[in-house]
């Protein structure tokens, strides 16, 4: 498709349509800040949706259209996004609303260091035999790496994304993996060659990554770390127990982990060192006992603390500083926060958010003993005759640059995110497991779950945004257990600091904003630093149907069968999202909001996956039941061990970043002391 033709020989109809979006008033209209520029960009990711186009063009009245909605919401994103996407020349929308990016006083005069490539290897270098394979450079493989090579093992770290330096990652407004814009986020994964299913036939549909129900987690060294929001929490002890506490819902497969909060406790303190976590270290409503405390004091608050504070205390319930996996003050020789508008789906431009990728992962790397190589599928678990699992089968490339590689080692440890972690051992099919590695009990793919978010959106008649990033600076843990009728519940906390063109959807979404035309415009101006929102995850019941398996007909790239995902959310998490969002709602009204609306009440149909994918080859002490044991050893494969979400039994009502991480160091303990 030639882009700039198709759009040149449209340009006056396409001009017209996007200034009945936004209009010109004091302020340029879209044409006028280069909304063709924009959409010519867009094209060039999606030439899929020139069809699109060209029925709303030849419409009779195009605001009637079923194309208009879609049409009008991506205008209006492109007029708030960030002006090197083409659609806000000269900043003109940030302007308009009073929105800036950089720090309030500007950006610190030391920026990040720029990424050094330690560690890199060629495909054509790799070596034949390393003492462990570990898939996936997320929080879980980071810690795997850096344990591992410290106690002297040669280690490769197998990546299915790329090495982006962190300018690519720290801009975007359309392309973060946390706005749903329908266009590839530029932490990866590329859409034409990762697809999914979504479903069991007869009503499938194929997926690629721009679809918001892909279940998109980062691919990219450091995975999700690079980019996730880094709200540190810890489970509660009661989310370790939830059968017990609860009982098991009909229909689903909820059950108790192995081990209880106490058993992890240190390995949380450990986590908050080492990656570097800062927090008030105050008891919170259902939370666990502390050892010791954060290595860095809490970020200061802002406008949203003297706000939401004063709700809090009204009804009655007490609050908290969110613990973040930011540096508040200078750590380990990484920056403290500059306190910028852009966090949450961006890279950090100071080095102050703390991944995997400048924590464990780098100190992995620097002891030489660790090479990753990037851009590599691990297609399949390699079985000896034996039925032992002894290596990788890992590929890359495309077209006549394609590569195939079958790298062997004496362990093998799994990092690659709930969906692709059980992808892989349901396509290492062997004539001793023919279902798949570890799969005798037909449990890997299965208790699929992430986190169902509920809030509310609340309007006030001050402003009460500041712009201080990275937003999250207050919380309420009372309502992640105890709640009446209710199995489990969540954390709530103001969110991140919204983007402009995500403002623009939250207020749309929330009925507060027309779509298109002079009344959005003006809204937008009169709205955007009068809104607050008020989020959580609840709490998932595990249900054994909500589940990945691979799709046999559809292959990615290489050939390798895809993940079908089919299932759905149980009606427990439901009546929870509900609870959680008028909780929001409350929160907000108590606290002044004079509208509010709360987060849609859909009815589920489909699993939950995303950035807090989790559960599919989840931890137990019966291999009838259970995928790995209860130090993370898949079942029959002493050697062969995972240490992402996929292990966790239930997902906890809170971020679980810091669950992932402490585990990891739990099962390398463990591993460790048998070798």
């Amino acid at each position: 498709m030639d882009v700039d033709a198709f759009v040149e020989t449209r340009r006056e109809r396409l001009a017209m349509l996007a200034d009945m979006v936004v209009p010109e008033d004091d302020w340029p209209s879209a044409s006028k800040a280069g909304a063709l520029r924009f959409l010519a960009g867009i094209l060039r990711d999606r030439p899929d949706w020139g069809a699109r186009l060209d029925a709303l063009i030849a419409a009779d009245d195009a605001t009637e259209h079923e194309a208009w909605p879609w049409f009008a919401r991506l205008v209006s994103g492109g007029f708030y996004a960030d002006p090197s996407n083409g659609g806000n020349r000269d900043a003109v929308s940030w302007r308009m609303i009073g929105w800036r990016p950089e720090p309030l006083g500007g950006w610190p005069q030391t920026a990040a260091a720029a990424i050094p490539r330690t560690g890199l290897v060629h495909p054509r270098d790799l070596a034949d035999r390393y003492d462990v394979i570990v898939v996936g450079s997320g929080a879980g493989g980071g810690v795997a790496a850096s344990e591992l090579a410290a106690a002297g093992r040669t280690v490769l770290v197998v990546e299915a994304g790329s090495w982006p330096d962190t300018e690519e990652l720290a801009r975007d407004h359309i392309r973060n993996p946390r706005s749903e814009w329908g266009v590839t986020p530029l932490s990866g994964p590329d859409g034409p060659d990762h697809p999914r299913v979504l479903g069991m036939p007869p009503r499938d549909r194929l997926m690629h990554p721009t679809d918001p129900e892909w279940g998109n987690n980062a691919f990219t060294v450091g995975g999700g770390t690079r980019v996730y929001g880094a709200q540190a929490w810890r489970f509660s002890p009661t989310d370790f127990h939830m059968a017990s506490t609860y009982g098991v819902p009909a229909d689903s497969a909820l059950t108790d982990w192995p081990f209880g909060y106490d058993e992890l406790e240190p390995y949380y303190l450990r986590a908050e060192w080492e990656m570097g976590v800062s927090g008030s270290g105050l008891r919170t409503p259902n939370g666990g006992d502390r050892s010791g405390p954060y290595p860095m004091p809490s970020l200061p608050g802002g406008v949203a603390d003297a706000v939401l504070g004063r709700g809090a205390a009204a009804l009655g319930f007490p609050t908290i500083a969110p613990p973040l996996l930011i540096n508040s003050q200078p750590f380990q020789g990484r920056s403290a926060c500059a306190r910028c508008a852009m966090c949450v789906g961006f890279a950090c431009p100071v080095d102050a958010k703390n991944g995997s990728q400048n924590t464990t992962l780098a100190r992995a790397l620097a002891t030489g003993l660790c090479r990753i190589v990037v851009e590599a599928r691990a297609q399949r678990l390699l079985v000896d005759a034996a039925g032992r699992v002894d290596g990788v089968r890992i590929a890359g490339g495309s077209g006549d640059g394609a590569w195939r590689r079958d790298v062997h080692a004496e362990q093998i440890v799994l990092a690659a995110g709930a969906i692709e972690t059980a992808r892989l051992l349901l396509n290492s099919r062997s004539d001793r497991e023919p279902a798949g590695v570890g799969n005798d009990g037909d449990q890997v793919g299965r208790h699929l779950q992430g986190h169902v978010y509920a809030g509310a959106t609340g309007i006030f008649d001050d402003d009460v945004v500041d712009l201080l990033g990275p937003g999250p600076s207050i919380a309420t843990t009372v309502y992640q257990h105890g709640n009446p009728g209710i199995v489990g519940g969540g954390m709530l906390a103001n969110e991140f600091v919204p983007t402009p063109s995500n403002t623009y959807r939250y207020l749309e979404d929330a009925g507060f904003l027309p779509a298109f035309g002079a009344e959005s415009k003006s809204g937008m101006r009169r709205l955007a630093n009068r809104m607050m929102r008020v989020m959580g995850p609840i709490q998932e019941v595990t249900s054994a149907d909500a589940r990945v398996t691979v799709d046999e007909s559809v292959t990615d790239r290489w050939g390798v069968p895809v993940a079908r995902l089919s299932g759905a959310l149980h009606e427990e998490d439901l009546r929870a999202r509900d609870f959680l969002a008028d909780r929001a709602a409350e929160w907000l009204r108590a606290s002044g909001a004079r509208s509010v609306a709360t987060t849609p009440r859909t009815a589920g149909g489909v699993p939950s996956s995303g950035q807090h994918q989790a559960g599919t080859c989840r931890m137990g002490d019966d291999p009838a039941r259970s995928v790995v044991d209860p130090h993370g050893r898949v079942w029959g494969h002493p050697n062969l061990r995972i240490v992402d979400a996929s292990v966790h039994v239930t997902n906890g009502g809170v971020n679980p970043v810091l669950t992932v991480v402490a585990n990891a160091y739990r099962t390398m303990d463990a591993m460790l002391r048998e070798s």
